[in-house]
């Protein structure tokens, strides 16, 4: 058996991921020739298989900062619990002016949530759900919440074992 290198092996884990362009910000700048613009590009990466990175990167170009972002969110995947199409146990979490609330939803509902949330939510390979969105409606912070929710979720299994329940 061949044994692959490790950049070989990173490069296989992130082939089949799926990048998704969530947001792109133009902001400028006032200088003496005129205005100088620059962009920042709020990127995802997912397998549909319960792993998921977001990143977030600036440039001058948009090309470059799409690019940026999606290097970033390549390193940043994460890992989250699934019960079938859905997710074990409903969670509120909040990040900064955000508030992501998410519920499981029987089989057939869909995703049913604002843009961003079920961006990052079809992604990640979750087919079953309702979320809200309270608070602010800052793209960055709606991901991040969300992120951080799903990275909360337990096992239910798991769960009941650490109680001794199970």
């Amino acid at each position: 058996m061949k044994h692959k290198s490790k950049r070989q092996r990173q490069e296989d884990f992130n082939t089949h991921f799926e990048e998704k362009v969530l947001y792109i910000n133009r902001s400028s700048k006032v200088v003496k020739g005129g205005r100088k613009f620059s962009f920042s590009a709020l990127i995802i990466v997912g397998d549909g298989e319960g792993h998921i990175g977001f990143g977030f990167a600036k440039a001058n170009e948009v090309s470059d900062a799409i690019r940026k972002g999606g290097e970033a969110a390549r390193k940043n995947i994460m890992t989250f619990e699934r019960e079938g199409a859905t997710i074990p146990h409903e969670i509120t979490v909040s990040w900064d002016g955000s508030t992501v609330f998410l519920k499981p939803a029987p089989e057939g509902t869909g995703v049913i949530a604002g843009s961003k949330v079920r961006s990052v939510l079809e992604l990640g390979g979750v087919r079953d759900i309702v979320a809200k969105i309270y608070g602010s409606n800052n793209p960055l912070n709606q991901v991040r919440a969300t992120l951080k929710a799903l990275t909360l979720l337990q096992n239910r299994q798991r769960a009941l074992q650490a109680r001794g329940l199970a």
